[in-house]
């Protein structure tokens, strides 16, 4: 019988661990704006979603939840979910993601 749903592995998703693993730690926001600076051609939900299933799978783990004040189109505050790579994560060293960074961070 053939597997129904959306496959276990997905490039979007390891392309979001190989991003975490230079960054350290970095929440969806900035994920995603990163994100679409190496590898433009992925709607922004896709990245919210694999963020999501990366940690129910344990290759992305929740580093913590912080609640930051400020002036946004929305109301004074917002809760940013900072993440990390996860235990079970595969780090192949995307070479596209070294450039990038190393171009920002001469």
């Amino acid at each position: 019988m053939a597997q129904r749903g959306r496959p276990v592995k997905s490039q979007i998703r390891q392309n979001i661990i190989e991003l975490l693993a230079v960054m350290k730690k970095s929440y969806g926001y900035t994920i995603t704006r990163t994100y679409m600076q190496i590898f433009p051609e992925v709607h922004p939900r896709s990245i919210y979603y694999h963020l999501k299933k990366g940690v129910e799978t344990g290759e992305i783990e929740i580093d913590e939840i912080r609640e930051e004040k400020g002036d946004f189109s929305w109301g004074s505050k917002v809760e940013k979910t900072y993440y990390r790579v996860g235990k079970i994560a595969v780090v192949k060293g995307d070479e596209r993601v070294k450039q990038h960074f190393l171009k920002k961070n001469p």
